[in-house]
């Protein structure tokens, strides 16, 4: 008789619940509490997990019953069966042979006949393994069913932040008013040029709820324990505009678990996600969601000056190809703010010492955007047919060295297809031997594989060039939307504007300019105009 702790440990995963009331917590504490009773133990103390996997042993009931294990509280542990303490076989086995003597501490399994403190259990090896095995049998059935499931179109995660399940249909997402208005500002806030630390201020100074502070306000626990609950993240905000399920489609196949027994969560490849078009009602346009996505592609870091380049990655070198950067300090007025080569920054021998200032860059470039914006409300068909004419004479002969590389490709693909069996032929009847067969056929496959994805990739090239009708449309759609631009932003720049290049200045006319090449988006056009730095300084001066 002591007055150390009889622990009487309960465990319920998600599947045991489907066998019945036998498997209940509160039957399990029936049958331990009786059995503690019947047999003298005494000081019993309950640790339960309910409704966690025997795989895993983050389980906060077992964590709690080894700390009073290992501080040296605990004189026994009873169970229903070896399946309650575990099913990893090898982690059950090491804690009942090795951690819990090293304890002094007596392990019974009820039903399954195990006492430590009475014999050597030599059967309890194979009990842990069937218990391993009927959890690794369980978690093939669970994929099977996910994979179905994901295959079909149906969502597999639970409705992310801004939509929530409809009450008719668990597996379809409605709009939830509240957090989808807050999503559609970051969005906005993305497009008007603030970074995911800057929107995610924002929102802190605000008090908009984050999504953990919303779910729990809602009475949902999305399992995030440690989350800050008024204070958003540039992660969270960068994760938010990501997120395809905001322009209504469904995306499954995001991630995968490592095995039944590590839950780690891996990130899959891109190419292996499949993604269900218009399931549900979008909370931001299309069009937004890709000109985020374009605005991402140019992150930065936020100035001390808070203020928005409009031209941050989209200017470059016409020599050598690379970006050109902004150069601004306290020290700078305005007009001295200029855009520099990034390759001559770092190595004066790899280009020219050539830069524009942003001042003059602006001015070229709003009345080039101007002109385009007045062109194309006057003279839409004839900018549709130069914009078509112009991409035609560029694609065409791409398009069909594209096509006739498809079709050797798929040509080969078939020969390959014959050379194999009549490879297969050869090997049956004995002309070539197994060895010489293995090495050929892995030939034959290593170079099909290689055909395939050649094939799926110009496949997808000349998709998207056959599209150029309808992105003339989408920039059509985006100019008509400006009367006059005064101000450059970043929302106008990527929508309109798919890069600038600048060319070295020329000085052979007393003074100086430079050519400037504007490519609007889709290919639609390409415009050149000469920036002249001594013009604009007059201009400057006589306003």
């Amino acid at each position: 008789m002591t007055d150390k702790i009889t622990a009487l440990y309960c465990r319920l995963s998600q599947d045991d619940m489907l066998q019945g009331e036998s498997n209940s917590i509160t039957n399990q504490k029936a049958i331990l509490k009786k059995y503690a009773d019947d047999n003298g133990f005494h000081n019993t103390v309950f640790y339960v997990d309910d409704g966690v996997s025997g795989t895993t042993w983050e389980r906060d009931g077992f964590k709690a019953m080894m700390a009073d294990v290992e501080s040296g509280k605990v004189e026994t542990v009873i169970t229903k069966d070896l399946s309650r303490l575990g099913r990893d076989y090898l982690k059950t086995g090491e804690l009942i042979e090795i951690v819990f003597p090293d304890y002094d501490v007596r392990y019974i399994a009820i039903n399954d006949g195990v006492d430590t403190f009475k014999s050597e259990n030599e059967l309890m090896a194979f009990k842990n393994i069937f218990n391993d095995w009927f959890a690794r049998d369980t978690s093939k059935k669970i994929r099977a069913i996910f994979k179905a499931k994901g295959q079909s179109g149906k969502p597999l995660s639970y409705p992310i932040y801004g939509y929530k399940h409809s009450e008719t249909d668990k597996n379809l997402w409605v709009i939830d008013d509240e957090p989808a208005e807050v999503v559609r500002k970051i969005f906005r806030l993305c497009i008007d040029g603030y970074g995911p630390s800057q929107i995610a201020r924002i929102l802190t100074q605000e008090g908009i709820p984050t999504p953990t502070a919303y779910s729990l306000s809602q009475g949902r626990d999305n399992g995030h324990k440690n989350a800050k609950l008024h204070r958003w993240s540039g992660k969270t905000i960068g994760h938010i505009l990501d997120r395809l399920e905001y322009v209504g489609h469904t995306v499954n196949f995001r991630t995968r678990k490592k095995s039944y027994k590590i839950k780690k969560t891996i990130r899959n490849p891109q190419e292996e996600w499949l993604i269900f078009e218009n399931t549900h009602e979008p909370i931001v346009t299309q069009e937004q969601f890709d000109l985020v996505q374009e605005l991402r592609k140019h992150k930065r870091r936020p100035t001390k000056h808070e203020e928005v380049n409009p031209f941050s990655g989209m200017v470059y070198c016409a020599d050598c190809g690379k970006k050109m950067y902004l150069c601004r300090a306290t020290s700078l007025a305005e007009d001295q703010e200029h855009m520099k080569c990034s390759t001559y920054s770092s190595d004066k021998n790899a280009c020219s010492a050539h830069f524009i200032r942003t001042i003059v860059l602006k001015e070229i470039v709003l009345g080039e955007l101007n002109k385009m914006v007045a062109f194309v409300k006057e003279n839409e068909a004839e900018f549709i047919q130069a914009a078509m004419d112009n991409s035609a004479q560029k694609q065409t002969s791409e398009l069909s060295k594209a096509k006739k590389a498809i079709k050797q490709a798929e040509k080969r693909i078939a020969e390959l297809d014959r050379l194999f069996t009549r490879l297969y032929e050869d090997n049956v009847s004995g002309k070539i031997s197994d060895e010489r067969f293995s090495m050929m056929s892995a030939g034959y496959e290593d170079e099909q594989k290689k055909l395939r994805a050649t094939v799926t990739e110009l496949t997808s090239y000349i998709e998207t060039a056959e599209q150029k009708s309808s992105d003339v449309t989408a920039f059509i759609q985006a100019v008509q939307k400006y009367e006059h631009i005064t101000e450059l932003t970043p929302e106008i720049m990527h929508e309109l504007i798919s890069k600038i290049v600048v060319h070295a200045p020329d000085k052979s006319s007393g003074h100086r300019t430079q050519e400037i090449e504007i490519h609007y988006r889709f290919d639609v056009a390409v415009t050149t105009a000469v920036a002249d730095s001594m013009k604009y300084d007059k201009k400057r001066k006589a306003a």
